[in-house]
């Protein structure tokens, strides 16, 4: 691994990293850490800092119990006001949801005052498992006002697409939206849920959504997994 004698040793082999793995398909298995570093004669450590860097920017996926591969292209999603089973249907990816968890609680200050609802009033929390073709890609926590959608915690079981129920069962039309994007690092339960690693980087989404009518319906707080994942926009003159 002949370089810039200035260019740290785990870059130089991250850098031939890239080359070899642009040779290989998705889903090709790299060798095990001690054998890289036997074949490029350097320390584990040096290896598992390259690995983590190709780890962070979607090159390479690591599965628990089962090694490090070559990933896939990463999924890319456009900021418009769709739900997520529409976007990824149109792309021709097959979406699913997995219902992790939809309870009634009593709403925090900072949701009442989204949802323009009083203090300690009583919300729908739905949490959703997002997957793409079988392959978890994000962690959804739904916030809606329980006394405006009678009936959506039940109807959620059989019905995948909020979105979808919103429309067909109460009139709600999404009009517009305001969405922050952040970085995190995955906590021990969202890594877990996403078959990655605690602190692998991750988007945080924050979402506020209106109706046609200029009334909140929906706040939403999703970490989509960053390495498989790529958001795009248009941008406009203002």
């Amino acid at each position: 691994m002949a370089g810039d004698a200035r260019e740290p040793r785990y870059y130089r082999l991250k850098r031939h990293l890239i080359d070899l793995t642009a040779t290989m398909p998705p889903g090709s298995a790299l060798p095990p850490e001690r054998t890289l570093a036997a074949q490029f004669d350097t320390s584990r450590t040096t290896v598992r800092q390259a690995l983590q860097e190709l780890l962070v920017e979607g090159r390479l996926e690591r599965i628990q119990g089962k090694g490090t591969f070559v990933a896939s292209d990463k999924l890319e999603q456009r900021l418009t006001l769709s739900s997520y089973t529409e976007h990824l249907t149109a792309q021709g990816i097959t979406p699913s949801s997995r219902l992790l968890d939809v309870r009634t609680v009593r709403a925090d200050p900072a949701t009442a005052a989204r949802l323009e609802l009083d203090r300690g009033a009583r919300v729908l929390a739905v949490r959703r498992l997002r997957l793409a073709n079988d392959l978890p890609m994000a962690i959804e926590q739904s916030f809606l006002d329980r006394a405006r959608f009678p009936d959506l915690a039940r109807q959620l079981r059989s019905e995948p697409s909020l979105y979808a129920l919103l429309r067909t069962e109460y009139g709600v039309v999404p009009a517009h939206a305001e969405q922050t994007i952040e970085t995190a690092m995955a906590s021990p339960d969202e890594a877990a849920l996403l078959g990655t690693e605690t602190g692998l980087s991750v988007l945080l989404l924050t979402r506020h959504a209106y109706d046609q009518a200029e009334r909140p319906f929906e706040w939403v707080r999703a970490v989509y997994r960053g390495d498989r994942y790529r958001l795009v926009t248009t941008l406009t003159p203002p």
